[in-house]
């Protein structure tokens, strides 16, 4: 099956106060899949919110695709309970994990899928060894962290290595991504693409999710 063109809003932008409605005006605007991202102060120098939230929030929208993308020195200490919080792909950074693979089996033994990413300044190679046993691969456009940073195209050519090389893999970009600079995403071979403030400050959102998947659709076929 041909890679879809999927855009995920991340909540980190919208009113944390008010979670739930926001969240599913996002939906009802069109948005395909809820990012949401998990920081520990130690992997990256800022908190967010953890899995008693993405419980909370699961409780209110019940059948929506959640992907929480893990921004923490240890993914596997919060893979049962992210499961249990009801989430649906378990994206996590190579970077600080010894044992790539292990994790990997122990999110797809808990019923999630299997979400793979990589920091700015790691090569692409990196995830040659793993991409079998992933469902995604994310690759940051901006250092995680922070919202508001500018998007860096010159990691687009990890992208094109990875659409290249494994041509039905979902690959996501995550960081600085809108209407102008969709397209150098989606040219490079982007399918997922997370939107943070592009979207969830749009006075229009569902015109932007629309404009940003005809984008990616154009590319993909």
């Amino acid at each position: 099956m041909p890679v879809q063109a999927k855009i995920g809003p991340s909540i980190l932008n919208a009113d944390l106060s008010n979670l739930a409605a926001e969240s599913q005006k996002l939906l009802d605007n069109g948005a395909d899949y809820l990012h949401l991202d998990v920081m520990d102060g130690t992997f990256v120098p800022n908190l967010t919110f953890g899995h008693p939230m993405v419980k909370s929030l699961r409780n209110k929208i019940k059948t929506a695709f959640f992907e929480t993308h893990m921004m923490v020195q240890k993914p596997e200490q919060w893979i049962e309970p992210m499961a249990d919080a009801g989430v649906n792909l378990y994206t996590f950074h190579v970077e600080p994990v010894q044992d790539v693979v292990r994790v990997c089996r122990q999110v797809q033994e808990s019923g999630m899928k299997v979400g793979l990413a990589i920091k700015p300044g790691t090569e692409v190679q990196e995830l040659e060894k793993y991409v079998s046993i992933a469902d995604v691969v994310l690759v940051m456009t901006v250092e995680p962290g922070f919202g508001g940073q500018s998007f860096m195209d010159d990691m687009m050519p990890k992208v094109k290595w990875l659409r290249d090389n494994y041509p039905s893999l979902d690959i996501e970009v995550d960081g600085g991504v809108g209407p102008k600079t969709i397209h150098c995403c989606a040219e490079a071979g982007a399918n997922m693409i997370v939107s943070g403030t592009a979207v969830v400050g749009a006075s229009d959102q569902a015109q932007v999710i629309k404009e940003m998947r005809d984008v990616v659709h154009t590319y993909l076929k």
